[in-house]
This record gives structure tokens, C-alpha cells and sequence, in this order.
């Protein structure tokens, strides 16, 4: 892991890696998972990533606090409010950058560091493209590994969510420990309007509305976390550790962009 367990001589080699930052949660699962449960899986999908490319990635440590503050009403979860997290991701790209390295992917393992991630990834648009023109992408890891975790088999709901069949499958792949099924309880959720997918099953209609967790589940959890198995993780994992591979073997190839305007 960089800065940690290693030196590194940015100047000779910066510009031909790819760091990897991934980007975690500390916030409640549900009364049956670990409130690390977001930053414990995108850590370990980083390091299946790391362990197939090492002469192509840099992994960094992962940021383990995101932006959760949705999920306060719970107890457990630790969060960074999301103007704050945006320049926290501002910060730490910066100082990548300003190390010489020019091709960035930020790891996502949590649904509520989405957009903050995208605001900052504008703010490092505007301080850099002008200068250094680096590659800086946001990869959250179920979009990247598209239908798997949108109910392909085995999966038999919908889309992951929180706490939900497909992170409880997840968790008792890799840290089955941390998992408490004797506790699973699916939620109360709000009933369907036909507009907000409150349990990923109506689709997306360009309609948004933000709700507190704990006005949307009863238990902070969601989907059907009783449907998570062992198997179903296994699957999942290697689905999004498999996805993330290709997109780092396109991603390095990427040329650093230049400006097309002549103004």
C-alpha cells in the first residue's frame, strides 16, 4: 500500500501507474451487518484489483469515513458532511497530483459519496485541466459491474441497495464473521408511488427525492438481506473485482486529454 508499507520514487514511475483510491463508509448496515461493511468490500475488491496488476496499480489507503450523515438517526455510523468530503477528495487528489501522478481512479464502495465525489471530481477539473490534464475517474463498483448487481442469477432482487441481499452476500463471502443472519429482519419500507424506487424496483424516471434513512426503512437495512448467501457473494465478488480489472486495462491506455479549443 503506498505511503504506508513502502517508499516510492514518483519520478521515475508516476506516470506510468494507476493509483487506486478506494473510497469506503462507517455507518449502520441493518441490526445484522458490520458498520464498516462498505469500506471492508471495496478494500477488498481493491486488493483482488492490486493482487492481478501489481506492476500497473498503486493502491492507496483506503478513505474509510464517507459521507453518511442520511444515516445518522441509526447508531454507528461516523460521517463527513458532504461539502466537507468533496474537499477532503479535492485535498487528497491534490496532493497525488501535485506528487506526479496523472491517472486517478477513485474506488467506491458507498452510495452517499456518489455525489460529493462527482463535485469534487468538477472543482479538480477546473484547478488542473489547464495545467496538468490528469485522468481522474470515479468507479463505484456495482454500476461498474453492471447487470450482475442489478438481478442477474443468482441474484433474485432487483438492484443492490443497503444492507440488502447483495451486500449481505458479499459480507458473508469475505468476512463472514461480521455477519449476523440470526438478526435479519427485512425492513418496513414506504409504500410504491411509481416514481421513487425505494427498493431499486420501479425503474429510474429522472425524479429525485432525498429522504432520511429513517424515514424510508425500519431497520436501516433494505431489500432482502434474508436471501444473502456465501455462494451469491462469491459470484459478486468476482463480478466486480473482474470489472474493475478491465476498466484499469483501458484506463492506463488512456492519453492524458488536451485541450481542442483553440480560444
Amino acid at each position: 500500500m503506498l505511503f504506508i508499507n513502502e517508499t516510492y520514487n514518483t519520478l521515475n514511475a508516476a506516470a506510468d501507474k494507476v493509483v487506486l483510491l478506494p473510497l469506503g463508509a462507517v455507518e449502520q448496515h441493518g441490526p445484522h451487518l458490520a458498520t464498516g461493511t462498505d469500506t471492508h468490500i471495496v478494500t477488498r475488491i481493491a486488493e483482488a484489483a492490486e493482487r492481478q496488476r501489481t506492476n500497473d496499480i498503486i493502491l492507496a489507503p483506503t478513505l474509510p469515513f464517507g459521507s453518511s450523515h442520511h444515516h445518522l438517526s441509526f447508531g454507528g455510523t461516523i460521517s463527513i458532511s458532504a461539502d466537507l468530503y468533496t474537499q477532503v477528495l479535492r485535498e487528497i487528489v491534490s496532493s497525488l497530483i501535485q506528487t506526479d501522478f496523472r491517472k486517478i481512479i477513485l474506488l467506491n464502495g458507498h452510495g452517499g459519496n456518489i455525489t460529493p465525489a462527482k463535485q469534487a471530481l468538477a472543482l479538480l477539473s477546473k484547478d488542473f485541466d489547464t495545467t496538468v490534464q490528469p485522468n481522474i475517474a470515479l468507479a463505484t463498483y456495482w454500476e461498474l459491474a453492471g447487470t450482475a448487481f442489478a438481478g442477474d442469477s443468482p441474484m433474485e432482487s432487483p438492484a443492490l441497495s443497503h444492507a440488502c441481499e447483495y451486500e449481505t452476500s458479499l459480507m458473508l463471502h469475505l468476512f463472514p464473521e461480521k455477519v449476523f443472519m440470526d438478526k435479519v429482519q427485512r425492513a418496513a419500507r414506504p409504500a410504491q408511488n411509481g416514481y421513487i424506487p425505494w427498493e431499486d424496483d420501479v425503474p429510474y424516471k429522472g425524479v429525485t427525492l432525498f429522504k432520511q434513512t429513517a424515514f424510508i426503512s425500519s431497520n436501516g437495512s433494505s431489500g432482502e438481506p434474508q436471501s444473502g448467501t456465501t455462494g451469491k457473494g462469491a459470484h459478486l465478488f468476482n463480478k466486480a473485482t473482474t470489472a474493475l480489472i478491465q476498466f484499469i486495462d483501458a484506463f492506463k491506455t488512456w492519453p492524458l486529454m488536451q485541450k481542442l479549443s483553440n480560444q
